[in-house]
């Protein structure tokens, strides 16, 4: 009997402080060139550290979707998002006064159109490069674990 995964629903958003644990969603980038996976990396607009295209929930989509939407917005790549979560990370967000606790999920965003022009192109840089030259590039000790082992054919669908 073959598994059944159930769909994610849109997300209905509510309001919370800025100093609640919040989520992000976070889109891993991926394509195939030359028979090898590549990852998209972009650069953080303020500190211009190697990150994935992530952003906050939006209404009425689903994470996986928000995660497309990021990515189009920050990278300028589009594609398949999947709504499979391929693991969670945490950081600390600096805010003007602290910093906020930020929880995010990474969906893969299977690409098959890079733009040339995107909304934050100049604020941001964007580099493809090997799951394992990706994951020495990021901060975050779990999202360096997430990236380093993606296999696109271990994608539940």
């Amino acid at each position: 009997m073959a598994k059944k995964v159930a769909r994610q629903l849109p997300l209905k958003l509510r309001t919370g402080r800025k100093t609640d644990v919040r989520a992000q969603f976070a889109a891993l980038c991926w394509r195939m060139k030359n028979d090898k996976v590549q990852i998209c990396l972009v650069t953080s607009r303020t500190r211009q550290r190697w990150i994935l295209p992530k952003g906050w929930p939006m209404h009425k989509q689903t994470p996986a979707n928000a995660a497309a939407t990021e990515a189009y917005e920050e990278a300028g790549v589009s594609g398949e998002a999947v709504d499979f979560c391929l693991g969670v990370y945490s950081y600390h967000k600096p805010q003007k006064v602290g910093n906020a606790p930020i929880v995010t999920m990474v969906y893969p965003v299977h690409i098959t159109h890079v733009h040339s022009k995107w909304p934050e192109k100049k604020q941001r840089r964007r580099k493809w490069m090997s799951p394992q030259k990706a994951a020495k590039k990021l901060s975050e000790p779990e999202l360096r674990r997430i990236v380093a082992a993606f296999k696109p054919n271990k994608i539940i669908r």
